[in-house]
């Protein structure tokens, strides 16, 4: 028979951590919690969603910066978008693009049912092709869409009047699992793509930055 400290044999340190880090953070939003269940039951890749933690820094960003206008690439199911939307004043709004157009369902479904979806306006489509449309400035941009097109993002928002001295954009998972600090196959573009977005920010005098290894990695980038 198993003693009962065996059952946690597999448990990490990191494990803990990770559940203290839960258990005193601000509890997940009951809508919230039921997106992540269905992302994880109808989605492929089920771990692209933002998740608790990263949600609530940036409803939290959102509350301290004020932005009146913020623009999402990459929305996949919702969350993060939901998340931000709590934080946004009355008045304020996020348009939030997604490429993929049979997440378009999941995702205003659960607008529909939060009592901020109506501050999110949801474009099925490339943010390259949709994001120039919509006009400028965006005070934040939270950039989690096509690894691989990361550095096209970056030009897009800088070069074409996106973004003003001031704006902050949010960009996800800049680390990827670490293979940004391991040799690179001649293949891998998307880790390819995400090393030279880090290097443009980094070189970029127009901005400043740092790297939060929240998670997969947040880049902090303020427009000067």
């Amino acid at each position: 028979m198993k003693d009962k400290n065996s059952l946690n044999f597999n448990i990490t340190p990191m494990d803990l951590l990770e559940k203290y880090i839960h258990e005193n953070s601000s509890a997940e939003d009951t809508l919230l919690h039921e997106l992540d269940r269905e992302t994880h039951l109808r989605v492929i890749n089920p771990r692209m969603i933002s998740g608790h933690i990263q949600g609530k820094l940036l409803e939290l960003m959102v509350k301290m910066f004020r932005p009146q206008r913020i623009l999402e690439i990459g929305t996949f199911t919702g969350y993060s978008a939901l998340c931000m939307a709590a934080g946004l004043e009355e008045g304020a709004a996020i348009d939030t693009c997604e490429v993929d157009d049979e997440l378009e369902c999941i995702a205003q479904s659960f607008f529909d049912r939060s009592p901020h979806g109506h501050k999110i306006h949801l474009h099925i489509g490339s943010a390259l092709e949709i994001a120039p449309k919509l006009g400028g400035p965006f005070d934040m941009v939270f950039i989690d869409g096509d690894k691989r097109e990361y550095p096209a993002y970056y030009n897009m928002l800088m070069d074409k009047g996106l973004v003003r001295s001031g704006s902050i954009l949010l960009a996800d998972n800049i680390l990827w699992y670490g293979k940004v600090v391991q040799p690179v196959a001649h293949n891998d573009l998307h880790t390819q793509a995400l090393i030279e977005f880090n290097r443009m920010v980094v070189e970029d005098d127009r901005v400043e930055s740092v790297i939060l290894p929240l998670r997969d990695g947040i880049n902090i980038i303020r427009v000067k």
